[in-house]
Parts: C-alpha cells; sequence; structure tokens
C-alpha cells in the first residue's frame, strides 16, 4: 500500500484541492463533530497523515483506475460512543463526493479506541452501512454533521 503523506489526492479529501468536480472546499475536515461544535479537523479526529491512496494518483493515470482510500480516525477519547457514527459520516461524506472508481475504507487508528477492533468490523459491514445509512434518525444525524460541508 502506498502511503501517500502528500499529494494531490490527498489534499483533495482533506484540503479541497481541485479535482475532476472541481471541488473548493474541504472534504472531510469540516464535517461536524455530532457531539461537539466543532469539526472533525479542528478536534483532530481526521488528520491528513492518516489518509492512505492506493494506488498513489498520477496525471498520466486512468481517470476510471479503481483508487482506494483509507481514513483512519482518531477519537478525542478513547471510550467515544459515537465513533461509529462519526465514521460511518466521514464513509458518507467520501462516497457522496468523490467518482464512482474510489473505493472508501474508514477505521479507527490502533489503539486509539477501547473497542477499536468492534468498531472497524461494523465500519467494514457493507450491509450494516447501508442499513445504517437507510435509518431514518441515523440519516439525520448524518445530514446534520454534514451541513457544515460544502
Amino acid at each position: 500500500m502506498c502511503h501517500m503523506r502528500t499529494g494531490r489526492a490527498q489534499s483533495v479529501i482533506f484540503a479541497g484541492s481541485p479535482r475532476p468536480s472541481s471541488l473548493d472546499r474541504y472534504l472531510i475536515s469540516t464535517i461536524s463533530d455530532p457531539e461537539h461544535p466543532l469539526s472533525l479537523g479542528q478536534l483532530a479526529v481526521v488528520n491528513l497523515p492518516d489518509i492512505y491512496i492506493t494506488p498513489a494518483p498520477t496525471a498520466q493515470q486512468d481517470p476510471d483506475a479503481l483508487i482506494t482510500v483509507l481514513v483512519e480516525i482518531t477519537p478525542t477519547i478513547t471510550h467515544c460512543s459515537l465513533a461509529t457514527v462519526i465514521g460511518l459520516g466521514i464513509r458518507f461524506r467520501l462516497e457522496q463526493a468523490l467518482p464512482p472508481n474510489y473505493r472508501i475504507d474508514v477505521r479507527i487508528k490502533e489503539n486509539t479506541h477501547s473497542q477499536d477492533e468492534q468498531v472497524n468490523k461494523q465500519l467494514s459491514d457493507k450491509e450494516r452501512v447501508a442499513a445504517a445509512v437507510e435509518n431514518d434518525t441515523l440519516k439525520g444525524v448524518l445530514d446534520k454533521m454534514l451541513e457544515t460541508c460544502v
């Protein structure tokens, strides 16, 4: 896996550099925390060094090539009860904003949550994620988190 610490696609996800749809705002760092009046970027839940893009995007790359984006999140406390909701919010935002050839993987950074394995299992279960997004109450929470995104 290529761990891109800097680069165009990584900046798109975190900071809004140009890409095919000309996004000009942050994609995930501006997502609101569901409990605090701050963004995930302000709380250091999402950090640029914790975004991995495989393969490393290049100018000559086929625009339809499969690209995997891994975002590792760091909860503000080790027993954060909303870690799964935050992960879903990030996944939902990226799936809405990125082209269909991008595969999104959101995980809790190892040893930053008391139940990181369990939360990661939930976040990687496609059926559970799809069902969660169809839950009206949860969809309302996700929509509220994404209100600060453009």
